[in-house]
């Protein structure tokens, strides 16, 4: 066979992408297709810039390249993030591509400080990303990212998100007196969290993420009842109360039809920083045993320390303070596992019409 591109394409062919179970040909990723001779170059679009294998699909399609004959492989990488169905459409967040619930069976397991670590590191890898503090009777993420002033709008319809480290950001902190403890009733709260998504500006975004309250209560139905959610991310501590809980929240996702991505393991271990040695303050490898056991994802695991808990109370994820450390790099590491996850889910997920779109002329 002459080397030229329909040859390059063929060998392509061959190349899986590890999370989506389909060649990279059939999924669009390949753009800009060369070939010189026995030279060939071209673009791998993947399915987001937070992709956890891009350097197994770069060695892949090298070695189908080569293997088919060409001498000079030239690979180049951009990013496209696939919308979830009906998603970018919806009436509530036009131009949002994937939301991204955040949940967790019971209170204390460390679920707002994931969402915040994980909204900054899709950011940081190149991701269009804000958060929605969706725990409406006790918002934290005001405090976890420093913000503090009020949300203004621009066209007297919206509001502006503020912005902190690359993300952009809405919660009902921002609103109410910091003091204020809100007695409201669960329609209230559902209907202050449908005005927050569909009364805020928030513009073209790769992943928007919520960051639920504990439990299973009225937001989690509410937002299945009027948001196609890509999926939901549950976080646990290892300890077996965690657990009981967090498998509880499955089922309870599962029955409204909100898909499981998988589940972080937080507070896993605390190393010691004299002497360095681990101890499982909250026992370890609970959440992997129980993500294995439910049949979902393992997303990862991240350490209890000092500095996660600092950079939060400094409005300073220790994603955005300390990328370079370990436990910024557990966070990224499981960021890139949800990216995968949402790609995937969004992949199957079957072609619905909008509730409450404008049919087409």
């Amino acid at each position: 066979m002459p080397l030229d591109n329909t040859a390059a394409l063929e060998a392509l062919k061959k190349v899986m992408d590890p999370e989506l179970h389909r060649d990279i040909v059939s999924l669009g990723m390949v753009k800009n297709l060369a070939v010189e001779g026995d030279a060939v170059k071209l673009k791998v679009e993947l399915t987001t810039p937070a992709c956890p294998l891009r350097e197994t699909i770069g060695k892949d399609v090298e070695a189908a390249l080569r293997g088919a004959g060409f001498k000079r492989v030239e690979i180049g990488w951009g990013a496209q993030v696939r919308s979830a169905p009906g998603v970018a459409q919806a009436q509530l967040t036009p131009g949002v591509k994937n939301i991204v619930l955040v949940g967790a069976g019971k209170g204390g397991v460390g679920k707002s400080t994931v969402s915040i670590n994980l909204a900054v590191s899709l950011a940081k890898l190149g991701a269009k990303v804000g958060i929605l503090d969706a725990d409406l009777y006790g918002p934290s993420v005001p405090i976890l990212t420093g913000l503090t002033e009020r949300p203004t709008s621009s066209d007297g319809k919206r509001l502006d998100p503020l912005t902190a480290h690359g993300v952009k950001v809405m919660s009902i902190g921002f609103l109410i007196d910091p003091d204020q403890a809100l007695v409201w009733r669960g329609p209230m709260v559902t209907g202050a969290l449908i005005q927050l998504l569909r009364d805020v500006s928030w513009g073209e975004l790769d992943y928007l993420i919520l960051d639920l309250p504990p439990g299973t209560g009225d937001v989690p139905l509410t937002l299945a009842q009027n948001v196609r959610a890509a999926g939901v991310v549950l976080v646990s501590t290892p300890q077996d109360l965690a657990l009981a809980d967090v498998i509880r929240a499955k089922l309870m996702f599962d029955k409204v039809s909100i898909p499981v991505l998988g589940l972080v393991e937080n507070m896993s271990s605390f190393v010691c920083p004299h002497c360095r040695q681990e101890t499982p303050i909250f026992d370890k490898g609970g959440a992997r045993a129980a993500a294995e056991k439910m049949g979902i994802r393992f997303l990862g695991e991240v350490p209890i320390d000092l500095a996660i808990r600092e950079g939060g109370d400094r409005g300073v994820p220790v994603v955005a303070g300390a990328p370079d450390s370990p436990q910024a790099q557990a966070f990224i590491a499981m960021a890139r596992n949800v990216a995968g996850a949402v790609s995937a889910q969004v992949l199957k997920a079957p072609r619905l019409p909008v509730i409450g779109a404008q049919p087409r002329a």
